[in-house]
């Protein structure tokens, strides 16, 4: 099969890869960036999972394989910006420092190219189990942890049975009620940082869950993950957002690794504006 020019894009970000810790799916990661290209690229936060690594070191050569390819992009003259997140909280120590041409900041203001202002943060400042109930935080990466345990034995299933990938976290997170408020909540409170910013939209990761979606006026941007989803939001050359499912594309083009096993994400749970 003849490989395909790589899509072209104004901007791409990504968020939640997670790399030191079993469940990222860097060999996904590393297709999505042999197929993509743009000339910004913003890491919107948690792409290295400190938390994990202090924990117990995983880090295979997948993982190493993700930081040389955006370091190659850096190299090849893609503008990386990094925006720290909690589980990488390591790095807001050296804001507005460079590391092999990729930039670290905690919070910055994009400019779409149709004049829309957007405020780029990765979300865990207003998260207030993270930053004021610290154990319960933990806790709770681990609970997710044996979500995702319980997601790779429900997958083993499903492909013995010859049935499509299900991911059993996000079900999960879609369906408990109390999941789907933290949500809602969590996007709300976003907004209100993004108005009192004064700009048009915000653009932010954390919570795993992608959407594009208007509250009170402003566009709220979700980039996913690359755990369970294996999403990127993607700007346009004319300004257009758009919310880039990988395991939905990769059908449509040739793959780089026979490796992959193609994934069918459960229907869009988000609410229209």
């Amino acid at each position: 099969m003849t490989a395909r020019e790589p899509r072209k894009f104004r901007t791409l970000f990504i968020s939640d890869v997670h790399l030191g810790s079993k469940p990222a799916k860097a060999d996904f990661l590393i297709d999505f960036l042999r197929h993509h290209e743009a000339e910004h690229l913003y890491l919107v936060g948690d792409i290295i999972d400190g938390w994990r690594l202090k924990r117990s070191w995983h880090w295979p050569q997948s993982h190493n394989d993700v930081v040389q390819k955006i370091l190659r992009q850096a190299r090849k003259g893609t503008k990386v910006t990094y925006i720290a997140g909690n589980h990488d909280e390591f790095l807001r120590q050296f804001q507005g420092r460079h590391f092999g041409g990729i930039e670290v900041a905690d919070r910055v203001v994009f400019h779409n190219a149709n004049g829309k202002r957007y405020l780029i943060l990765h979300g865990d400042q207003f998260d207030s189990i993270v930053h004021n109930v610290r154990w319960l935080a933990y806790l709770g990466d681990r609970a997710y942890d044996a979500s995702i345990l319980i997601n790779r034995a429900v997958a083993f299933g499903r492909r013995l049975l010859g049935m499509p990938y299900w991911s059993f976290s996000a079900w999960a997170k879609g369906s408990v009620k109390k999941a789907v408020s933290f949500i809602d909540s969590f996007e709300e409170v976003v907004a209100q940082e993004a108005q009192r910013s004064d700009v048009d939209g915000v653009i932010c990761g954390h919570i795993h869950h992608a959407t594009i979606r208007v509250i009170d006026g402003i566009e709220y941007i979700n980039t996913g993950d690359w755990v369970e989803s294996c999403t990127a939001v993607g700007e346009y050359f004319d300004g257009r957002m758009e919310i880039l499912r990988w395991t939905e594309i990769q059908s449509d083009m040739p793959i780089a690794s026979e490796k992959l096993v193609p994934v069918m994400l459960p229907p869009e749970t988000a609410k229209a504006a």
